[in-house]
């Protein structure tokens, strides 16, 4: 499963579990409180946004020539662009300090932050192993908005970015024209864009519309990469590699920046020059 709906609303299940671990962390903080000590919970929250500011900018540093082409993104945390470890070390000295100015909060800020790492480290770890071992590149023929029928393992050997979309879904919309600058600048990789429920002609219209060109468009009718690979939302991408095992995913739009962070998980190191 890669996302997770809520009535109109979806979440990406790797942001379901850090929610998770956090709701553990403040339990188990409140607990360890009860037997001596002072609830860690305002400090627990402040390290969480901590180390999220220091993931994203930890990721913005990483791509700096991406943001500054357009840095009203720095601050558009929806294209999911953070650095686990930039955010991991924030985070850490944060708890470090907190630990050294406040004793009282040693003991149950250690167990809270003990408890949520543990929970994360169970649960999105051994997850994110077993889908990518598991949700491999499906012998599966989808339309063409021409109506032609191609299976998709007759992409396999390349690498694959996979793109769950709708013409009605404004994120994908968005997202599009970066998608399609990526066919040029990535040619190693093959794109391929499964439009969700939609016809023919009403793909070709909007394309046009849009004044996009994209390579190899799929028709999905039936949701069939959704139910394979557990997607809930749109925009999805998906990151297979050329043996056809899914490496990465990602829910929601997509910049530059993070879409060049997913694609160095399946491109193939290329010859030196």
């Amino acid at each position: 499963m890669q996302s997770l709906a809520l009535g109109p609303f979806a979440l990406s299940l790797d942001r379901l579990l850090i929610m998770i671990a956090v709701a553990v962390a403040l339990f188990a903080g409140w607990i360890s409180s009860r037997r001596g000590g002072r609830n860690p919970e305002a400090a627990l929250i402040t390290i969480v946004l901590l180390a999220l500011v220091g993931a994203r900018l930890g990721f913005v540093l990483r791509f700096g020539s991406d943001y500054l082409a357009d840095p009203l993104q720095i601050i558009d945390i929806r294209d999911g662009g953070f650095w686990w470890l930039s955010g991991v070390l924030t985070g850490a000295l944060a708890a470090l300090v907190y630990t050294w100015r406040q004793p009282e909060l040693r003991r149950s800020l250690g167990i809270a932050l003990l408890c949520g790492g543990i929970t994360w480290g169970s649960t999105a770890i051994p997850l994110a192993q077993i889908q990518s071992s598991t949700r491999a590149l499906p012998d599966m023929a989808l339309m063409t908005p021409q109506g032609l029928p191609v299976n998709l393992q007759d992409f396999a050997g390349r690498p694959i970015v996979l793109n769950v979309w709708a013409s009605w879904c404004p994120p994908c919309v968005r997202e599009m024209p970066v998608l399609e600058q990526a066919q040029h600048d990535y040619p190693q990789v093959t794109f391929l864009f499964a439009n969700l429920g939609e016809d023919g002609a009403t793909v070709n219209a909007f394309l046009r519309e849009l004044e996009v060109e994209l390579e190899h468009v799929l028709l999905d009718q039936q949701n069939l990469l959704g139910e394979h690979y557990g997607s809930r939302a749109l925009p999805t991408t998906l990151f297979i590699d050329a043996s056809g095992q899914l490496r990465d995913s990602h829910l929601g739009e997509l910049s530059v920046a993070s879409l060049k962070d997913r694609l160095a998980t399946i491109r193939e190191p290329q010859p030196p020059q």
